[in-house]
């Protein structure tokens, strides 16, 4: 039988973020050119500073956005779909808590055909009351059925708990919270949080100064300036107990266990992410080791270090049968005391560096994912030597580093405990 000999171990080097080129349009929009790649495609992606700390009223942010492209003054959905499908490209509205976001994926032959319909995206959408109310209740017809499972209702309650429910980034959704969202809610939201202050366009794929020069003709001659508002940073609550909701005819309980942490420009921030790796933030973690291998107790768990501009929160999550929530707490904070008492092996660092360096190999991997870490360091306020801090805090952080941030950071009395079924 021939003997199979497996690749050798390479360690992961010249890792290096490609610069991108840094314009300007006439309107003030910083662009942030990624220009690398064969194919011709090309990514655009627009992102107003508009998500819930902006907000005058719950939800006009996401909704506001998802409106976008049901309709502009010259362009009716229907338009706008058909347009984009016969050129192949695709357009998305995506929103997270801090941020919307408009882009679109297109050949670059057909880049500057899609440009008018950008245009009037951005500038003159109508919010058809026909459009709102359909995704309103589209909207609570999906709540209804999110709020059917454990793993939802857990998230919602930690983060609530966290944060409070009166934060931006705490609050939860419900069927008032829709119906409550106006048209003329959507226009004054539009009117004064889409502007060119608060914009910045992320490019990237086979670009060239041509499409820099169209896109200047058209987004760079629209957006004028706008006054932000921020809504001020609500009092986090601390942490006070356990939370359990009693749920009918199930046979797992969702289980989340997390406090408030901070946003990525914390100085404890890198070292955090990889403390989080080797505790729950993979495969191989002591979590998964334990809880799901050693134990048997759930199929997945994880913990996640859960960043926003302005904030952050820290969670474990899983699910477990009935008869195993109190055993798995007990795990739980079994595993914390265990980085807190002992130092972690060599071999255990080792393996979550590699793991981490190899990751941020597919961060890098095409102009896409390039783009995205750009995009990622510029909307989190940050400089562009934060891949090389990254780089360098995984390959030098120590065992002692990581038991004192475990000592800091995973105490009991601060963690709040959500039950679900």
């Amino acid at each position: 039988m021939t003997k199979l000999t497996p690749p050798k171990i390479k360690e992961v080097s010249n890792l290096k973020l490609h610069q991108p080129i840094i314009s300007q349009l006439d309107n003030g929009i910083p662009v942030y050119d990624t220009r690398i790649g064969d194919q011709e495609v090309i990514k655009l992606e627009l992102i107003f500073d508009n998500g819930r700390p902006y907000e005058n009223k719950r939800l006009v942010g996401r909704i506001t956005n998802r409106l976008l492209k049901e309709g502009t003054r010259k362009y009716s959905s229907k338009k706008i779909a058909e347009t984009f499908d016969y050129y192949g490209a695709t357009l998305q509205v995506p929103v997270n808590l801090d941020h919307s976001r408009v882009i679109i994926y297109s050949l670059k032959k057909h880049f500057d055909r899609l440009l008018p319909l950008l245009k009037e995206l951005v500038s003159a959408p109508t919010f058809p009351e026909e459009e709102l109310v359909n995704l309103i209740n589209r909207s609570k017809q999906r709540l209804a059925i999110d709020l059917s499972k454990n793993d939802t209702v857990a998230y919602r309650l930690v983060t609530e708990k966290i944060f409070g429910e009166n934060h931006y980034y705490g609050y939860n959704s419900d069927i008032k919270t829709f119906d409550a969202v106006t048209r003329e809610d959507l226009v004054n939201h539009f009117n004064n949080f889409y502007g060119s202050s608060n914009c910045k366009i992320f490019i990237s794929g086979k670009t060239d100064d041509s499409i820099l020069k169209k896109l200047n003709k058209t987004v760079g001659k629209i957006l004028t300036p706008i006054s932000e508002n921020r809504n001020p940073t609500p009092t986090i609550p601390k942490a006070k107990k356990r939370v359990k909701i009693k749920t009918k005819e199930t046979v797992q309980t969702a289980i989340r266990v997390g406090c408030h942490l901070f946003n990525r420009q914390h100085p404890d921030y890198l070292p955090m992410s990889v403390l989080n790796t080797v505790f729950g933030g993979y495969f191989g973690s002591r979590l998964m080791s334990t809880i799901r291998e050693e134990k048997g107790y759930t199929y997945n768990i994880y913990s996640m270090v859960d960043t926003m501009r302005y904030d952050g929160c820290f969670y474990i999550g899983t699910e477990v049968g009935n008869e195993f929530v109190e055993p798995t707490f007990k795990g739980i904070y079994e595993e914390m005391d265990k980085l807190c008492n002992k130092p972690i092996k060599a071999d255990e660092l080792k393996m979550v560096q590699r793991y981490l360096l190899g990751n941020m190999l597919t961060m890098l991997d095409g102009p896409f994912n390039t783009s995205d870490v750009i995009r990622t360091i510029v909307t989190n306020d940050l400089p562009f030597t934060y891949l090389d801090d990254l780089i360098r805090t995984v390959k030098s952080v120590s065992a002692k580093d990581l038991q004192a941030l475990a000592q800091k950071y995973f105490q009991k009395e601060k963690m709040w405990e959500v039950a679900v079924g």
